[in-house]
């Protein structure tokens, strides 16, 4: 385990406000993270950076979930009194919706949880490269929709989700609607990257401002249709810069449309926009799983289109 300084005896006998963990992600290492965990906090606070291994992010994430877990046990044994705030970046993030899904008994010590670029709905990078989740490495594990999970822990802990934007869509890795869930809140830093959103200054000063007032930022709420499109097995959250390839093939009977386009290899692609015609929603399955969306649209047909 690798922590940002070390606490000394003296500080450990009087208890901290807070424990800080923060986590990296995948093909990364701690150094980054103990940066941004040191710009939040004082020299007393305990600022928890496990270093999970750069190969090892690109094998398999239940490794890492378990060593994150046993560090995290023995943290908390320490300070059995003082509650604990939770940064995650990428799957840093995943990895903690985990522990906290298996861990329900920990969310009363849980004063915050914030998850910088993780894509919480499925890493479309994930499911491109494996598919037809073979297990390709640590693929199927990026590519896996979390949303309800997500959505869970946030009715209950206050959850702040920061996206970046550099392409009118995502941060260059991640799509900007993977890291949307109900419940939480949600901030998008423009001009930001997948790797500087990891300890940039405005994500440090947006998580001290959301520690303040956890009223900050969007509150997702999606509407029926993207919830049923969200409910299609193997859908996940797509990059909006295809939307201009997609035909309208439903007018929605509050104005806006449906669009759908397939890409050369055969994957089906769907798009939700407003009246205005902007993209609200993108998303995209595999072949196994066209039929169940050629339903749903179907299904999205009868209840709302003019």
């Amino acid at each position: 385990m690798d922590v940002s300084r070390k606490i000394t005896e003296e500080q450990r006998t009087q208890n901290p406000e807070f424990i800080l963990f923060v986590q990296h992600g995948w093909a990364d290492d701690n150094r980054a993270m103990i940066d941004l965990g040191q710009r939040l906090v004082t020299d007393t606070t305990p600022v928890v950076a496990p270093n999970l291994g750069y190969i090892q992010t690109w094998i398999r994430i239940t490794p890492l979930i378990k060593l994150v877990e046993s560090i995290a046990i023995e943290q908390m044994a320490k300070y059995p009194d003082v509650p604990i705030r939770i940064i995650g970046h990428s799957m840093g993030g995943l990895i903690w919706l985990e522990l906290l899904n298996r861990h329900p008994q920990w969310w009363a010590k849980v004063h915050s949880l914030v998850l910088v670029a993780s894509p919480v709905g499925g890493a479309d990078l994930g499911r491109i490269v494996d598919p037809l989740n073979l297990g390709i490495g640590v693929a199927r594990d990026l590519g896996t929709n979390r949303k309800a999970i997500a959505q869970h822990i946030a009715a209950v802990i206050p959850t702040l989700a920061i996206a970046g934007d550099i392409d009118d869509g995502s941060d260059g890795t991640i799509p900007v609607g993977s890291t949307k869930f109900a419940n939480a809140k949600f901030i998008c830093l423009g001009g930001l990257s997948h790797a500087v959103l990891r300890n940039h200054p405005l994500v440090a000063s947006t998580i001290r401002d959301f520690w303040l007032d956890f009223t900050i930022g969007e509150s997702i709420i999606f509407d029926d249709i993207v919830q049923r499109l969200h409910a299609v097995p193997g859908m996940t959250d797509g990059h909006w810069r295809d939307f201009h390839r997609a035909k309208v093939v439903m007018k929605l009977n509050n104005g806006g449309t449906i669009r759908t386009w397939r890409n050369l290899v055969g994957v089906d692609h769907v798009f939700v926009a407003s009246p205005q015609g902007k993209c609200l929603y993108a998303g995209f399955v595999g072949w196994m799983h066209a039929q169940e969306l050629r339903q749903a649209l179907e299904d999205i047909r009868q209840a709302y289109a003019v």
